[in-house]
Parts: C-alpha cells; sequence; structure tokens
C-alpha cells in the first residue's frame, strides 16, 4: 500500500509542477510579447498567448531532472543546456502543430528561423528562460 502511495504523491507532484510551469510560461510569454508591442510603440502594450502554450510551457517539468544533474555547472553551461532543450521542445511541439495547421507561431519572417519553427536569435531569450524554470523549479524541491 506504501509503494502505490509514494507512486501517487510523485504522479500528483509531477502534475501540479506541470500546471505550475504552464502558469509560468504563460506569464513570461505575456509579458514578453507585451514588450515587444510597446517596443513597437503600441500604447495598450498588449501580450498575447495560445491555448496550446499552456501545455508546451508545461513540458519544462522535464527539465527538473536535468537541473538536478546539471547542478554544479558553472551558470553559462547550464544556460546552454535549458537552451538546447527548450529549442529541442519548441522545434518538435512547432512541428507536431504546424502539420495539423494550429501552430500559433509564425517566425517565417526571421532570416534566423528554422523552419519557421525556431528563431536561432531568440537562443539568449531561451538561456534565461530556462535558468528563470532552473529557479522555480529548484524553490518546488523540497529536500529531505
Amino acid at each position: 500500500m506504501k509503494k502505490s502511495n509514494a507512486f501517487a504523491k510523485q504522479i500528483q507532484d509531477f502534475l501540479l509542477t506541470f500546471i505550475r510551469c504552464g502558469i509560468l510560461g504563460w506569464c513570461m510569454e505575456i509579458l514578453f510579447t507585451s514588450a515587444q508591442s510597446l517596443r513597437r510603440r503600441e500604447k495598450k502594450g498588449m501580450g498575447n498567448t495560445s491555448v496550446f502554450m499552456f501545455p508546451i510551457y508545461g513540458l519544462a517539468v522535464f527539465l527538473k531532472p536535468i537541473c538536478h544533474l546539471a547542478k554544479g555547472l558553472h551558470v553559462v553551461l547550464r544556460g546552454i543546456i535549458y537552451t538546447a532543450c527548450i529549442f529541442t521542445a519548441e522545434y518538435g511541439t512547432g512541428r507536431f502543430l504546424q502539420k495539423r495547421d494550429m501552430c500559433p507561431w509564425d517566425y517565417s519572417n526571421s532570416p534566423w528561423n528554422v523552419r519557421s519553427i525556431i528563431r536561432l536569435d531568440y537562443a539568449p531569450v531561451w538561456f534565461f528562460t530556462g535558468l528563470i524554470f532552473e529557479r522555480f523549479l529548484r524553490a518546488g524541491v523540497s529536500e529531505k
């Protein structure tokens, strides 16, 4: 009985962290797109996102074991690892959605795009986003 309770607790923790990562990602995306709007001198500073982005940002839950493994590494190396992970997730989910004509982003106007799905010039954004998720995921870990 104890094993099933422990497994249920792990599933519950995973789902809660998934939801929290999804919400954090949504909030960061809205702030980022709002900043871009203001930079374009749009007075309302509107930010936007898509319902599809919630589960995509929720996938950051899978950074948790990577954060644990990368704990002793230099911050620059950790940021590069997270950037690679985020680019991989963005590309995979983007291709999946693109094939179904459901991809909420289109980077075809950027000279740095890869199949209109990722923008290599966003590497610094993903670098810092990965470090934000790292801090968030580590704060949610209770050391026993």
